[in-house]
């Protein structure tokens, strides 16, 4: 059994994520807009819903967006408005949360898992294909971590094989491909406003984006159980509802997005160069194509030995987390699927070295050299 490495330095503390940070920056505006749902009373859709729907829609260069209750209601709104239903299967990744593939269970599909580019984390496109049957109807590519998946040629087996894209963009808002925004690309992108997301409510909160009128309008029958008149079902839909006091937040925090993003690029950036200088070989960064801009909603390193070096880092201070820690396929809730070890080995792999470390637009500039010069003490001990 390996001894523990004990570390040198005096204990830093500084958390994952600042939510406290990113509010005082915009602390009178936010309250001014809680206030101004309050004095209306007006609070389930409404005028905010309707304004962040159209912001949104413009912002990701698509002609509809619509609020609903979450980034897993997007996903399930998003499958059930194109009729995927018992029987049918969706091509996706295991490598990603859990609501990417519980969203299609849950619509009594089968999930189909393929494996990941081991460099990028996102769905390997050409492992698309073998996996279509004359079942599939779908596939769902997710942006992990902020970093747009492969999308032409994800785009080009659909359209030979007639499948909808549904885009996971829960974590990539802003992220783009080859110059357009991600959720303007398939038939449906799918976004969660959790707060800590780069764009993140005061609660849960999602949007579904699309260019499809007609498919935009049922998806708001949809979250209101089927309703275009009161009292009126024209079929059975669900209630899922963007609260407008979420709107109101999240139309003050989309107004900064544009530059949070560019504080979250240049603290990755930073991480980069710090890597660089002590020369840690040992450390796969995360891979940005120069067609695809990178978001950053977490910034994921690969490295061996990860648990021992994430205890380390916890020893001094340092917060890291791991994202994914089990591929879905193993998971026990998805063993009907009838997956097992082995079968999705770089999915596998990741969920063993990867780790992620705090990156946010208020991250300091001493925080990230605290955490790099432990990583780079850890290997030296080692």
């Amino acid at each position: 059994m390996e001894a523990k490495i004990k570390s040198t330095e005096r204990p830093i503390h500084f958390p994952f994520l600042d939510l406290k940070a990113q509010f005082a920056s915009i602390r009178d505006e936010t309250i001014a807009a809680i206030t101004r749902v309050m004095e209306s009373q007006q609070f389930i859709l409404g005028e905010e819903v309707q304004a962040l729907e159209q912001e949104m829609a413009a912002w990701i260069g698509v002609r509809e967006a619509v609020g609903c209750a979450s980034g897993t209601a997007a996903l399930e709104l998003g499958l059930q408005v194109i009729g995927i239903g018992q029987g049918d299967e969706v091509i996706t990744t295991p490598y990603t949360f859990v609501a990417t593939a519980g969203a299609i269970a849950r619509q009594g599909a089968r999930p189909v898992f393929v494996d990941i580019d081991p460099a990028t984390f996102n769905i390997d496109p050409a492992q698309i294909e073998p996996a279509v049957t004359r079942r599939t109807r779908a596939v769902i590519p997710v942006h992990l971590f902020g970093l747009p998946a492969d999308l032409n040629p994800i785009l080009e087996v659909a359209r030979r094989h007639r499948l909808a894209v549904i885009e996971d963009a829960a974590q990539a808002i802003g992220a783009e491909y080859k110059g357009k925004r991600v959720g303007s690309f398939g038939i449906l992108g799918c976004f969660s406003f959790f707060p800590s997301k780069n764009l993140g409510g005061a609660g849960d909160g999602g949007m579904i984006t699309t260019q499809d009128r007609d498919l935009a309008s049922r998806l708001r029958q949809l979250r209101v159980h089927g309703s275009r008149e009161k009292y009126r079902y024209e079929f059975l839909g669900t209630n899922s509802r963007l609260d407008a006091l979420q709107a109101a937040i999240l139309r003050v925090k989309l107004r900064h997005l544009s530059e949070w993003t560019e504080r979250r690029r240049e603290a990755a950036s930073r991480y980069q160069k710090l890597f660089a200088h002590y020369r840690l070989e040992e450390i796969t960064l995360p891979s940005a194509p120069p067609d695809r801009t990178h978001v950053y909603n977490q910034f994921v390193i690969r490295c061996p030995r990860r648990d021992e070096l994430r205890d380390f880092l916890s020893s001094r201070g340092i917060p890291s987390e791991i994202y994914y820690p089990s591929p879905l396929h193993l998971q026990p809730a998805f063993a009907d699927l009838n997956y097992h070890e082995g079968d999705f080995p770089q999915a596998e792999a990741a969920s063993k070295e990867t780790l992620a470390l705090p990156i946010y637009p208020e991250l300091r500039e001493e925080h990230q050299d605290a955490a790099i010069k432990a990583i780079a003490e850890f290997y030296k001990l080692s």
